[in-house]
């Protein structure tokens, strides 16, 4: 960041190629639509070879749609595991089947029974990664959103970049306007929630280990030590990750996620969701 700002005083025109100046193409650490493995990009409209250790641009993220229509049932059955009921409170609802039964050994006489009313007992947190690497994956985490929509009566969810730091959002359009504490949210749900963290953990490993390792704004704490207080609070977190299994040896930054998790990563297959949630259990 010390040398970009050097080259902004230095620089007096438009330059492309080579690989000192801020421009385009060329091997230049700072500029647009040339290649760098770890440079800072600038003014490129799109992501292609996903090597930036900086963003200088605003960028604007999608929201997940909750009304995809679903490919397949089996997401909805995997999630349905994790659905636990508990009878509570006082008698309020009507039990017809043991009434009519009653009612027939009572020669005829209304004999009306009552049942504790079922709530669904769970209570879950979702944290989906938007953006950048998670572009491949809308599809996939579209339909796993709109599932569990219609599984849990008690969702939360809330967004994050790459890697979980002081904030989170629920609407992308707004996220640099209505960010919100992540101690705020520690401090609104109970440790008996559910956390469901969404993410290919695809990036630089210094985006979790180190301050100021955020893709897009200066964290003054990693993203590691956040990450913790997230799994320190809750009680029960599981990692589901889009990106191919096989994959996954390749990127250090995925098995430091995992050894954060304790090895709670699981791949968003029908599979891998269905180990999830017995993890949950």
């Amino acid at each position: 960041m010390e040398t970009l700002a050097e080259r902004l005083k230095e620089q007096q025109k438009r330059h492309q190629g080579g690989n000192k100046w801020i421009g385009t193409g060329g091997t230049s650490p700072f500029g647009a639509y040339g290649y760098n493995p770890e440079g800072v990009r600038i003014g490129q409209q799109e992501s292609r070879h996903r090597k930036a250790v900086k963003v200088w641009d605003k960028r604007q993220f999608k929201n997940l749609d909750n009304n995809v229509e679903l490919g397949t049932r089996n997401i909805k059955v995997a999630l349905r595991k994790l659905r636990q009921f508990a009878r509570s409170g006082a008698s309020e609802q009507l039990d017809l089947s043991n009434t009519i039964k009653a009612t027939a050994n009572n020669a005829g006489y209304l004999d009306i029974k009552m049942q504790p009313e079922r709530h669904n007992a769970v209570k879950v947190l979702m944290l989906f990664d938007v953006g950048g690497s998670m572009d491949d994956h809308i599809q996939l985490c579209e339909q796993l959103f709109s599932a569990v929509h219609t599984e849990f009566k008690h969702l939360e969810f809330y967004y994050f970049h790459n890697c979980i730091y002081e904030t989170l959002w629920q609407d992308n359009d707004r996220r640099n306007q209505q960010a919100i504490d992540l101690l705020q949210v520690l401090h609104t749900y109970s440790r008996d929630y559910k956390v469901i963290f969404v993410g290919d953990a695809t990036m630089g490993p210094y985006e979790i280990t180190y301050p100021g390792g955020s893709v897009e704004h200066w964290n003054q704490e990693a993203g590691s030590v956040w990450l913790s207080r997230v799994l320190e609070h809750f009680d029960h977190c599981i990692w589901l990750n889009p990106q191919n299994e096989a994959h996954w040896q390749y990127y250090q930054s995925i098995n430091i996620i995992k050894q954060l998790l304790e090895n709670k990563m699981f791949p968003l297959t029908v599979s891998g969701l269905t180990q999830g949630i017995k993890a949950l259990l």
